[in-house]
């Protein structure tokens, strides 16, 4: 019992500051290690608190605003964090009807739950969730955002649930003049929408995606894909991915599909919403006290922590650039051990207001190392973190370029050189195997290597009396640089280590202009018309090869490469054409599809936009092609696409 009532005190301190202040302390994943652990307890007991949060749904109004009584209650959903999990829900559902339904699948938002109430064809209240019975009258801030239809041609009454959310590019753009940048797009959409002033709502551009009907008089819905109909006619913005689904592995096969394109979202979602379609075997299959039976999000692993700040140390990049790397305490995130976090730039750090000695959230995507993303809390003993005056290799002053600190030791500074030549050799650049920092350091303190075509001058006996180096290393090492010199343009694009020009950006550069001639004369415009190609890229390409020196630079290196075709690419019949894959193809899976476009030099993404060219549909397509006909974008089959190519 001590255990319970300390953790309903935590839980009940943390829903505090998440839903009544929008000023979380601890992570998503944290709260959820908790929370479950309690309704293990309670289970375990057959006791609940009276004030034990697994009797509410969401927090309480707070006091600023008025509060307005749903018409229909709105539960929170049950959540599953595995397939097994998921496949026991689904057990569960067949046992109640006697087989497996119709099941419909969508993205699970990360934003803050709105609640639109309209009567006449008007939009009347909008609220938050609350406690599920009741919520705060939010219409004002609501009716600031865009994508909120203030009218709709339904003259009865209606309640229309969706997710209040901030886009992760507005979010960026808004944090760049932000005198106190957002934590992240959930905390900003929650504090916009629940913020005294709409004038605050209506700077952070925020949008409204819909994705349920409650309560309703004057019309009767049989499924979700009808309301998911209804709300799309009526120009709610809907959710891009909306499809159905009537087995396990049609689910399992969504959930893969989710997983894979939530880092290419721009916007927060946390997992897979599952449904059953058919809204009378919803009510067969009934509801707990919290939660509907018939419902379960599939949640992703937890990819943001609270930790501690132990120091922050300044690392050399080999453009002399030097970045804060923030030394945490241990914390497990998404199944990984995280002690490392990045921290930008010392502009990021004052405004976030990180300091050494307090609790901070950390975020990580897509497997790369963490961000720092705010501060949780600050301690007594929170110390400033302090700019650097001196390179900590080479000891040279460091001086200030924008954001950022320059060591201003250009020519001998050896981090700046190692780090060089090891980005040149690695595996997807010029692939010279064998090549370490280790050989690196060597070359450049023993023989005096400080550029990369300074490698392709070495020797055997340059290489004789290295430490470790025996003579089949010696052998290996120039056979391996000699090799290098085949290569192909986009390998030695990336290798040249352009600010901002990763591997998938320099082979789309190598596909586009086709040879490396082409590229001396490009210009902003020339590249700014890529996809996927901002402003800052286009400019960073369009200076490198406008350098005089790196063009000369450049010109001993095509004297002494052979450029060759890449493997990958079998064709340019697709190049600058982007493609979404959708619904169940006749004679390929999607992923062999994929395959094809790529090797032919197209592109695919998971989600609909303006910059896609074709949309490929096949059976069970979804909303897709629907959101293509809205933005003109063209519709076709396997047939077309294989036509292209062989054309």
């Amino acid at each position: 019992m001590d255990r319970m009532q300390e953790l309903v005190e935590i839980l009940n301190k943390h829903c505090y500051n998440y839903y009544v202040l929008d000023n979380p302390t601890i992570s998503d994943g944290e709260f959820d290690k908790l929370y479950d652990e309690l309704v293990a307890l309670e289970k375990e007991t057959g006791v609940v608190l009276q004030n034990s949060p697994t009797k509410r749904v969401g927090g309480e109004p707070i006091k600023e605003f008025g509060t307005y009584v749903h018409k229909k209650r709105l539960y929170s959903l049950g959540k599953c964090q595995s397939l097994e999990e998921f496949s026991a829900w689904l057990d569960r559902v067949e046992k109640a009807i006697g087989y497996v339904p119709k099941l419909t699948t969508e993205y699970k938002f990360d934003g803050l739950t709105i609640n639109l109430y309209y009567k006449g064809g008007k939009l009347e209240k909008a609220s938050t969730r609350g406690n599920g019975i009741e919520g705060e009258d939010v219409t004002e801030q609501v009716k600031t955002i865009r994508t909120v239809p203030l009218a709709i041609d339904f003259d009865g009454e209606i309640e229309i649930q969706g997710e209040g959310i901030m886009r992760l590019s507005s979010l960026e753009q808004y944090n760049e003049t932000a005198d106190i940048p957002l934590k992240n797009a959930r905390n900003a959409a929650a504090g916009a929408i629940r913020n005294l002033n709409p004038k605050v709502t209506a700077s952070r551009k925020l949008d409204v995606v819909a994705y349920n009907i409650g309560y309703t008089k004057g019309i009767e819905f049989a499924t979700q894909t009808d309301m998911f109909n209804f709300l799309k006619a009526q120009g709610f913005k809907v959710g891009d991915h909306f499809e159905n689904q009537n087995s396990y592995n049609g689910v399992k096969e969504d959930i893969d599909k989710i997983t894979e394109e939530r880092d290419s979202l721009d916007f927060l979602i946390d997992g897979v919403v599952i449904k059953v379609d058919d809204l009378e075997l919803r009510e067969q299959i009934g509801y707990t006290e919290k939660f509907p039976k018939w419902a379960i999000a599939y949640k992703f692993k937890a990819d943001e922590a609270t930790t501690v700040l132990k120091d922050v140390i300044w690392q050399v990049s080999r453009t002399g650039k030097l970045n804060p790397l923030a030394i945490l305490e241990p914390v497990d995130l998404a199944g990984v051990t995280v002690q490392r976090a990045t921290l930008n730039n010392y502009d990021d750090i004052l405004k976030k207001d990180i300091k050494i000695g307090s609790t901070v959230f950390i975020r990580r995507s897509n497997d790369v190392i963490p961000e720092i993303t705010g501060i949780a809390e600050h301690n007594e003993n929170s110390i400033d973190v302090v700019p650097p005056t001196i390179c900590p290799a080479c000891k040279s002053p460091v001086e200030k370029r924008g954001v950022f600190y320059y060591c201003t030791n250009e020519v001998d500074c050896a981090p700046q050189i190692v780090r060089t030549l090891t980005h040149f050799a690695k595996k997807s650049c010029m692939n010279i195997d064998g090549f370490s920092d280790k050989t690196a350091e060597l070359l450049y303190n023993e023989r005096g290597v400080k550029t990369p075509l300074d490698l392709y001058s070495l020797t055997e006996e340059d290489l004789e009396g290295l430490d470790s180096f025996k003579d089949k290393k010696i052998s290996n090492l120039i056979t391996a640089i000699d090799n290098s010199r085949h290569t192909t343009l986009a390998r030695f694009i990336a290798s040249l280590g352009i600010d901002n020009i990763g591997d998938k950006a320099a082979k789309t550069l190598a596909d586009r202009f086709v040879t490396l001639e082409n590229l001396y004369n490009v210009c902003y415009e020339k590249v700014m018309n890529i996809e996927d190609f901002g402003e800052i890229m286009a400019k960073t390409v369009e200076d490198y090869f406008g350098n005089k020196q790196n063009l000369e630079y450049l010109e001993k290196f095509r004297k002494i490469l052979i450029f060759e075709k890449s493997d990958e690419l079998l064709s340019q019949k697709l190049v600058g054409k982007t493609f979404v894959l959708t619904g169940t193809l006749d004679n390929y899976s999607r992923d062999e599809m994929k395959k094809i476009i790529e090797s032919h030099g197209g592109k695919v993404t998971g989600s609909v936009s303006k910059k896609t060219s074709f949309v490929l549909a096949g059976a069970d397509a979804g909303s897709k092609p629907q959101k293509a006909e809205s933005l003109g974008v063209k519709i076709i089959n396997e047939q077309e696409i294989l036509k292209m190519i062989e054309e």
